[in-house]
């Protein structure tokens, strides 16, 4: 019998951990490979406190996944997330006494965030296409490939991280300057909707959204990442452009359904792009054909291909379909992204995330 994730899976559930729950539920296990019947996985603590205590642990999962049938081999790392440098204990216990919301301070021109290797931006043109359920999939598909990953949700007006990555924690502040961000499904997370009540309209205009963005590139400690992943609002605005001036981009990437009406959107957003000389790393179709839960039918509700054309045409990567399906949904309502799982869209968010590393964006 061909050995599977969800089964490697389940066992390592079984490795129970001395403060409560196991290496599954706890989100712990990275980059699971499997390769005839060697399997390779890393084990993530959430600091090297943890981690120096967790041999044990390391020792136990590689007992349990080579007692399964068909395993001949078993590789397991232990490794920590990297926390921020100057991030005092405690210090995401306190809420922050920074204002932000402030207009921009100069600079002189795009700057790099420090500690942060790439800086992708997901852009639509247009709202409703599921852009930011792919930005926060994508960067948890990336943090289970043994990637250290930021995301950054700029869309200050409608901010839906929090809920997606299920986390509403103020963050910190230990000196009123520098923000320390959260943490969520091995993903350092930071969005305008953990600094305001979220109740309430951000009723902004241009300057202050562009000092809100420049605040949260420049004053959070985001550590040392792999990639940031920038979830940016709809449209071609003030954000967009502040980013894109401001900030040295490793290059965006543009989300859209297949349907005409998405596209001519995103050819905007890609002109934007284009106009601030920010290279388009390619293009991602997302609810690209839907199947049935029932009867497994396949139903192109969106179309289908449309962004796979449009970027051959214009020569751009084309760089995967993404489905629709209920689950998805639930999973970012519930705050579990739907990649942190296992299922056929996991499979597709982890196949993307792959495309990714692989093709050095990540």
């Amino acid at each position: 019998m061909a050995l599977d994730k969800q089964t490697i899976t389940s066992e390592l559930g079984r490795v129970g951990l001395p403060d409560g729950g196991d290496l599954v539920s706890r989100d712990m296990i990275r980059a699971l490979t499997i390769d005839g019947g060697t399997v390779r996985f890393v084990i993530e603590a959430p600091d090297a406190a943890t981690a120096a205590r967790m041999e044990p642990i390391r020792a136990a999962a590689v007992d349990i996944v080579r007692a399964i049938d068909g395993v001949t081999d078993v590789s397991a790392v232990l490794t920590a997330h990297s926390a921020p440098k100057s991030a005092p204990a405690g210090a995401g216990d306190a809420p922050p006494s920074l204002k932000v919301g402030r207009h921009p301070t100069p600079q002189a021109g795009p700057v790099r965030v420090a500690g942060v290797d790439r800086i992708l931006a997901i852009g639509s043109g247009k709202g409703g296409v599921g852009k930011s359920t792919v930005s926060s999939n994508l960067a948890v598909a990336l943090a289970r490939q043994g990637r250290r990953v930021g995301l950054l949700d700029a869309d200050i007006y409608g901010p839906s991280q929090p809920r997606m990555m299920g986390v509403n924690k103020r963050p910190g502040s230990p000196d009123g300057k520098r923000i320390i961000p959260l943490q969520a499904h091995g993903v350092t997370m930071m969005s305008i909707g953990l600094m305001v009540d979220p109740a309430k309209a951000v009723v902004w205009r241009g300057p202050m959204l562009m000092g809100a963005l420049q605040q949260m590139l420049g004053q959070v400690e985001w550590g040392e990442l792999d990639v940031l992943i920038i979830d940016l609002p709809p449209g071609t605005g003030d954000v967009q452009l502040t980013l894109a001036q401001k900030t040295e981009l490793t290059g965006a990437v543009i989300v859209s359904t297949p349907q005409d009406v998405a596209l001519l959107d995103a050819r905007k957003a890609m002109d934007m792009f284009r106009t601030l000389k920010t290279p388009i790393l390619g293009l991602v179709e997302n609810m690209s054909t839907f199947h049935c839960p029932h009867c497994g039918e396949e139903t192109q509700i969106f179309g289908h291909g449309g962004v796979a054309h449009e970027a051959e045409a214009l020569g751009l990567p084309f760089l995967g379909a993404l489905p629709i399906d209920l689950q998805t949904r639930v999973s970012g309502d519930a705050g579990v992204p739907v990649a942190a799982g296992e299922g056929p869209v996991a499979d597709a968010y982890a196949a993307l995330a792959r495309r990714f590393i692989d093709g050095g964006m990540a």
